[in-house]
């Protein structure tokens, strides 16, 4: 593996901090995270961010196929370059946006499941893996390396101060587990904090379904939309746009405290509240209060 560095002077290129790029010194490292990877002959992989090929080139000797999505023309090139070096011949690389990559797409094309794997710039971090929770159909697993604040807020559990929005929707539809830490010093060019590398097993099915997944989501992104106020509150000021009295009465009726917090909600709460909201809203965001307040008299146990 030649060095970043090196290989960046010889194209005259230098590392775009707006494109988050920051790459790989220690091949060992990239072996280490292809072994634990447990990677099989017959995947195919799709690997986000590319770069200088670190990670590809381990891949590429271990699975069918690697489709390798690079944002920056320029590397894309080099990259090609290295792997032509490397005698590499079962890597695609797509130079495009991983964003606005469709992984569905090619899910059909090949007949198989993805194994995604990847760096990812902090920058994107959270936008890619919703974008892989949306398409998990597609995707058999997830190997991930991101910054160690990142990897703790997913892992973390319910009443902690990293438990968030991705936690719960992974922890809806996953398990999530760590495989490996990669100390700073083993960037170019450095970074400030250590990255930790994690996977994502996607369930065929989860046991705690909501009636709307869709719906579901934006109802944990309204909840945790302003952490540090009750869970009333925040429904109260989401896009959800429930009136106090409403979402005090709803989170009675399903049984949560409307003083309690997000990050204190396990995943079938968040469930049955989105399956209530949803079963009492005639509109799509609950825009009609006034029916709203009719529903949830009408469903009261109380009468």
């Amino acid at each position: 593996m030649t060095s970043p560095r090196a290989l960046l002077a010889a194209w005259n290129l230098r590392a775009k901090k707006r494109l988050g790029q920051h790459f790989l010194t220690d091949p060992s490292t990239a072996n280490m995270i292809a072994s634990r990877s447990q990677l099989q002959a017959e995947d195919i992989v799709l690997e986000i961010g590319a770069g200088l090929g670190a990670l590809t080139i381990p891949l590429a000797k271990n699975v069918k196929r690697v489709h390798a999505v690079e944002i920056d023309p320029h590397l894309a090139a080099l990259l090609k370059t290295e792997l032509l070096s490397n005698q590499i011949g079962n890597v695609v690389i797509v130079q495009k946006n991983i964003l606005d990559f469709d992984i569905s797409k090619l899910a059909r094309e090949t007949g198989h499941p993805l194994l995604v794997m990847g760096n990812l710039p902090f920058n994107i971090s959270s936008q890619v893996i919703v974008k892989l929770i949306d398409t998990r159909a597609s995707i058999s697993r997830a190997v991930l390396m991101l910054q160690k604040e990142l990897a703790q807020r997913i892992t973390a559990q319910p009443g902690k101060k990293d438990y968030g929005r991705l936690t719960v929707m992974l922890n809806y539809c996953a398990s999530v587990q760590s495989i490996a830490q990669v100390k700073a010093p083993l960037f170019f060019p450095l970074v400030k904090v250590d990255s930790e590398v994690i996977e994502i097993d996607f369930k065929p099915t989860s046991p705690e379904r909501p009636d709307a997944e869709t719906f579901f989501f934006r109802v944990v992104k309204a909840a945790f939309s302003q952490r540090r106020k009750t869970l009333k509150n925040a429904l109260v000021g989401s896009e959800l746009h429930l009136e106090p009295k409403i979402a005090k009465q709803v989170l009675e009726r399903v049984g949560i405290d409307p003083k309690r917090r997000a990050e204190t909600l396990m995943v079938s709460e968040f469930v049955r509240l989105s399956n209530t909201l949803g079963e009492i809203r005639p509109h799509p965001w609950g825009a009609r209060n006034d029916q709203l307040k009719y529903a949830v008299r009408a469903k009261s146990p109380k009468g």
